[in-house]
């Protein structure tokens, strides 16, 4: 089966098919959120690492950290990020951009194997992002998209993902390393992107073998009650055979969804952290 292996200095987590599903955090991003864009401005990361604790005590196995904030530069942030963070959490972290200077800066200043978010298809993607995940020793997230944008067609955005693991391997990267993320579109433009989601993720486990994640709160995007239909979602990109996703661990119907299905997925042992959880 195949095993991604991410981890800092002393610990490590696996992201498989008969592991238990994992949570990648994803708030340590100021997209969207002004107090946190604002401590990150004034260089006070007491909030940082607050929301660093509070997504590993919710679940999240994994810490997602992007550092895209206009007006400072994006490498000397997300560095100070990267440190900060290594020093109050054995999580892994992701590391979050798309510019090539700050991945290069946040892969040489990580301490361990790092996952990299994000590589595409395009040929500048792969050439830029490949080379600094090889030089590493990084797993990285590839986007199932090239040159011709995200596609509808499921075909196409298998296409893509096998064109990415091709070309890392020439790189000498393997298998094990590139998580596929199958991209999630909205609910809302369209009631068969859902079922074309679910048999691609299928598709990427039976025939290429790979791991997969993906930004699950995407599903949602434009609907109400967002969190309920995220956390309902969850579990069904699991039952899919997802291994992975990025999202909010601190909702709490989120959080519990995963949980359930790993318990249903028998990806929990004897039920074991559902029942210590409840019992």
């Amino acid at each position: 089966m195949t095993r991604t292996i991410v981890q800092p200095a002393s610990t490590e987590v696996a992201i498989g098919f008969d592991e238990p599903f994992v949570v990648v955090g994803e708030r340590i991003n100021p997209s969207g959120r002004a107090a946190l864009t604002r401590a990150m401005l004034t260089g006070d990361f007491t909030l940082v690492q607050a929301e660093a604790l509070a997504q590993v005590a919710a679940g999240a196995r994994i810490l997602d950290v992007n550092a895209c904030v206009t007006g400072l530069d994006e490498a000397i942030l997300l560095v100070d990020l990267i440190k900060q963070l290594q020093t109050i959490t054995d999580a892994p972290l992701c590391i979050d951009s798309s510019c090539e200077i700050a991945l290069q800066k946040g892969a040489e200043a990580y301490k361990g194997k790092a996952l990299i978010n994000s590589v595409t298809g395009t040929e500048q993607s792969m050439s830029i992002v490949l080379p600094l995940v090889a030089k590493h020793g990084a797993a990285v997230i590839a986007l199932a998209f090239d040159e011709g944008g995200i596609s509808h067609d499921p075909e196409m955005r298998f296409a893509v993902a096998e064109k990415i693991l091709h070309r890392a391997f020439d790189y000498g990267i393997p298998k094990a390393d590139v998580l596929i993320d199958p991209l999630v579109l909205p609910a809302a433009d369209d009631s068969a992107n859902m079922r074309d989601l679910f048999s691609l993720i299928g598709r990427l486990r039976r025939e290429l073998r790979v791991n997969t994640i993906c930004g699950a709160s995407n599903a949602s995007f434009g609907l109400p009650n967002r969190n309920t239909l995220n956390a309902a979602f969850l579990p069904m990109l699991m039952g899919a055979g997802m291994t992975s996703a990025i999202a909010n661990p601190l909702q709490r119907e989120v959080a519990l969804s995963v949980q359930a299905g790993d318990a249903l997925l028998a990806l929990d042992a004897s039920c074991v952290n559902w029942t210590s959880h409840f019992g």
